[in-house]
């Protein structure tokens, strides 16, 4: 039996600590917050409630696993998992408004019907190749470790179709072009960029290969978890406790503690070291390095945590941060009301400035309006929960005051009121969260929102390997592979389990 340090009590620490605790260790859990969950989190006040970060979950196959693997009970008997039907409806700049049907290829028609028949077939197309790329990776991106010769996954696996542009042969090679030569209607484009977008991701870089992004959830479906998207994080963390994990929680770790060459152990904030025969770090990278080495900068000789040949990221995959703002309303919520709603920006170009270059004021962002029909969210049947999100500035980009914040939330309510009639004079009070409390609450230091991994691009929207080069040390989470999102970090959990239980030489499930 080992013992294992785990730092950070997210989904993708606790989905690694349950795994490891089946397997005969001894694990405990040092949480610098007050409690679990990392980025899925809850804010209250006078009967209402509402999620603060992820607010639906894709691929649940990911944590009915979780589950399956470590007791009896399964996920449907620990949350209550509905599927959300329509999976979402989009309200584009010219007013076209169309709702499509959870995990169906029924999102043709319905695209066919609102936007023309054209229009429709272009998306099944598109949908069929961005298939065949998901077919290509997702083994080496979501179910294995990444590959110690991980440039092969810098060529992108979408096939993209030959376009004449220019009076030349070309192929798209980002999400954008795929847009512009493929789908060809700027509706379609908006729909597609969108789901970079909620990823944080800047369509006009990131590569063809987020196609698989759609892909993943009109074939797989969107989920609701009754109670509120915390309920999983409860439901995980009390999966951990029935397997004995141990939580500390008020214990920030500011050092990694290392002894002939291996991490043995971690140091807390106030001087108490623990010994431990693994390390596992679900922490932004920024923040690893700095327990490591004693810095940020990493200056010190020795303990290299990466060296030439691993995967290093670049700029370009640098993400955005999030604003939520949640809205307490007076009023019954309308029973014909879809679950999400995606309001998409009449000036896409102007929003990418904004949140990517951290250019001017917040005009016509793409909000996502939640409205789930759940009675524990509210205090009451004469109120509704709302929460609005949109990508925007991290701190690297923008200072975010408390002006810039209640400017983001005036704009946000504006753009939502399209989709929630009477919208203004319903709000009771509304609560504005920013990247600068992402960052108060999650330790990524810009308040950014880690990306799922991407093939593509020379492999610059990868992300770091789930084993250092330090012995003993492992990184799970949304900053390690595969990437961020519930599902990511729940898949991180499994692969640092299979390299700690089976050696180096695990390469996933079969």
């Amino acid at each position: 039996m080992a013992r294992i340090a785990v730092i950070g009590a997210g989904l993708g620490a606790m989905a690694t600590a349950a795994r490891l605790a089946v397997a005969g260790h001894r694990v405990t859990v040092y949480e610098r917050g007050g409690t679990h969950g990392g980025a899925v989190g809850r804010f209250e006040r006078d009967g209402f409630a509402f999620d603060t970060g992820p607010g639906l979950l894709h691929l649940p196959a990911v944590y009915r696993d979780l589950f399956v693997k470590t007791g009896r009970e399964s996920l449907e008997d620990s949350v209550d998992l509905a599927p959300v039907d329509p999976a979402g409806r989009h309200l584009f700049a010219d007013g076209t408004d169309v709702s499509l049907p959870n995990a169906s290829r029924g999102a043709v028609a319905a695209l066919g019907g609102a936007l023309g028949a054209d229009a429709g077939d272009r998306w099944d197309a598109f949908m069929s190749r961005a298939g065949a790329a998901w077919d290509r990776v997702r083994r080496p991106l979501l179910e294995e470790p990444l590959w110690p010769d991980w440039q092969v996954l810098g060529k992108d696996p979408y096939p993209s179709v030959a376009t004449r542009r220019l009076l030349r042969e070309r192929r798209a090679a980002t999400l954008a072009e795929i847009g512009a030569w493929e789908l060809r209607d700027p509706r379609l484009t908006a729909l597609l960029e969108s789901y970079a977008l909620a990823f944080g991701l800047d369509p006009r870089r990131a590569p063809a290969s987020a196609a698989v992004l759609p892909y993943m959830e009109q074939t797989f479906g969107t989920w609701y978890v009754r109670g509120g998207m915390r309920a999983l994080a409860d439901a995980v963390h009390a999966r951990c406790l029935a397997r004995r994990v141990e939580f500390a929680f008020g214990a920030e770790v500011v050092a990694v503690t290392v002894r002939d060459g291996r991490a043995a152990g971690v140091e807390l904030a106030d001087g108490t070291r623990a010994a431990a025969d693994h390390v596992v770090a679900a922490v932004h990278p920024r923040t690893l390095d700095a327990l490591v080495h004693g810095r940020p900068d990493g200056a010190r000789e020795g303990h290299e945590l990466y060296g030439e040949g691993d995967f290093q990221p670049g700029p370009e995959a640098a993400g955005a941060g999030r604003v939520t703002v949640c809205l307490a309303l007076s009023g019954a919520r309308d029973p014909r009301a879809a679950h999400r709603t995606v309001v998409h920006s009449a000036d896409r170009a102007a929003e990418l400035r904004t949140v990517f270059e951290g250019a001017g004021a917040p005009k016509s962002p793409t909000v996502w309006v939640m409205r789930p029909d759940d009675p524990a969210l509210r205090p009451d049947d004469a109120h509704e929960t709302v929460v609005l999100t949109a990508a925007a500035p991290s701190l690297d980009r923008a200072d975010w005051t408390r002006a810039s914040a209640e400017a983001w939330a005036d704009a946000m309510v504006a753009q939502a009121s399209r989709a929630v009639t009477g919208l203004a004079g319903r709000v009771l009070w509304r609560e504005v969260h920013t990247p600068r409390d992402i960052a108060a609450r999650t330790g990524a230091p810009a308040g950014d929102l880690p990306a799922p991994a991407l093939a593509g691009a020379s492999g610059t929207h990868l992300v770091r390997s789930n084993s250092p080069r330090l012995p003993g040390l492992y990184a799970a989470g949304g900053w390690a592979h595969p990437g961020g999102g519930l599902a990511h970090a729940g898949m991180s959990g499994a692969l640092v389990a299979g390299l700690i239980v089976e050696g180096d030489g695990f390469r996933g499930s079969q």
